[in-house]
């Protein structure tokens, strides 16, 4: 949300409109700036995070991501990226995300959006190695069948945008999530709908694709998600 041209009238409109949040961050810079923009939110939450298109330049900055994690309970956006153009940080990055999970468990478990985009086995790989990490949720993830199968039995979350609902392969990815463990995103700024960057509100967008694959209706699919929402957060953090 803070990269968006103007954070506090969007901020404000989100929270008019009653829409439960999570905004991600790219650095940990970004989390203490957001944080003040969110002061007396009540249905907005951000998460810390490095994104691992910024690792490169920024890999320092993991530690100030694992000294600000014991005062959130939610970490994003990190992961790793095997683009081609990010192929020469790859190491670094899986270094860095490696740290982030150690702190993670160290810290009794978080709920973190997680980015994988060609690089899902690595990202999963990590995972099964620090089991104690707490939730990951699986943002935008374009991994083969095999690939999802195996976070599945992870115990994976998915979020899902209507981005990710134009594509084939992404709908056929998403028929094959356990619904239960399905979530929305925007994944805006960056991703587009007609030209124009997605709105925290344009989630409904995805309700509507969701509601396709699943054979329910959107209102039905809203009810769905709020309860895996509350499913995901636990006894701990309940919605308001």
């Amino acid at each position: 949300m803070d990269l968006f041209p103007d954070p506090p009238s969007l901020i404000k409109e989100v929270d008019a409109a009653k829409i439960y949040v999570l905004a991600v961050t790219t650095t940990p810079k970004s989390w203490n700036h957001l944080q003040t923009l969110l002061t007396g939110c009540k249905r907005i939450r951000s998460a810390v995070g490095l994104h691992p298109a910024l690792v490169s330049e920024r890999s320092i900055e993991v530690e100030e991501v694992c000294a600000i994690m014991p005062r959130t309970r939610y970490v994003g956006e990190v992961g790793i990226d095997g683009s081609p153009n990010l192929r020469p940080s790859f190491e670094l990055q899986r270094k860095v995300f490696a740290r982030i999970l150690r702190e993670s468990a160290k810290l009794g478990g978080k709920i973190l959006s997680i980015h994988s985009r060609r690089a899902a086995t690595p990202v999963l790989d990590a995972l099964s190695i620090e089991p104690g990490f707490g939730a990951g949720v699986l943002h935008w993830f374009s991994g083969n069948k095999k690939e999802l199968d195996r976070a599945i039995e992870l115990g994976c979350w998915f979020s899902v945008g209507p981005a990710m609902l134009l594509g084939t392969k992404g709908r056929d990815l998403i028929s094959r999530m356990p619904p239960h463990r399905v979530l929305t995103e925007t994944d805006g700024p960056f991703a587009q709908l007609n030209m124009k960057p997605l709105l925290p509100t344009d989630v409904t967008v995805a309700e509507e694709g969701l509601a396709s694959i699943w054979g329910i209706s959107k209102a039905q699919v809203s009810q769905r998600i709020f309860q895996n929402l509350r499913g995901l957060l636990g006894e701990e953090e309940k919605p308001l």
